[in-house]
């Protein structure tokens, strides 16, 4: 395992991203693992860019995206989704860039809790976001279908 980013923060062009942008992020989201059957990654980028309350972000290394968050509130709590680093590009600091970045989009819009779920299994991701100062909290999780499909994982 490499030893975490400890320099200066890498140099990364953060914004909202384009219509151009969307394969690009699939992509990403997909060489990292993270669509499920169940979601459709570019519903969830069409919903995120329709609302006020959310952004897709990305972060670009010169005109390549190489990391992502999908962020949003509710009003009261933010929530990041589909957080990002292209496995090529790990351990630069970069996932810690793109986590500042949706922690100030959500602070620029008063909103001072950010929450995030993370797979139990997924104890390499657990350990980055400990390393951001984010703690477990107790929760119990329940989810429906309102299309009336069975319980996903």
């Amino acid at each position: 395992m490499s030893l975490p980013h400890t320099g200066p923060a890498p140099a990364l062009s953060i914004a909202a991203i384009e219509d151009a942008d969307t394969a690009d992020v699939i992509a990403l989201w997909r060489r990292c693992g993270l669509t499920r059957p169940w979601n459709d990654p570019a519903a969830d980028i069409a919903l995120a860019r329709k609302q006020q309350n959310a952004a897709v972000l990305a972060g670009r290394d010169g005109s390549d995206v190489v990391a992502s968050v999908l962020v949003g509130h509710d009003g009261h709590r933010g929530w990041v989704y589909y957080v990002a680093v292209d496995p090529d590009h790990r351990h630069k600091g970069f996932g810690r860039v793109i986590m500042d970045a949706a922690e100030n989009w959500l602070r620029v819009r008063g909103i001072e809790k950010l929450q995030l779920m993370v797979r139990p299994d997924n104890s390499q991701v657990q350990a980055f976001y400990q390393s951001l100062d984010y703690f477990e909290q107790e929760r119990i999780v329940y989810a429906k279908w309102l299309d009336g499909r069975e319980p996903t994982p």
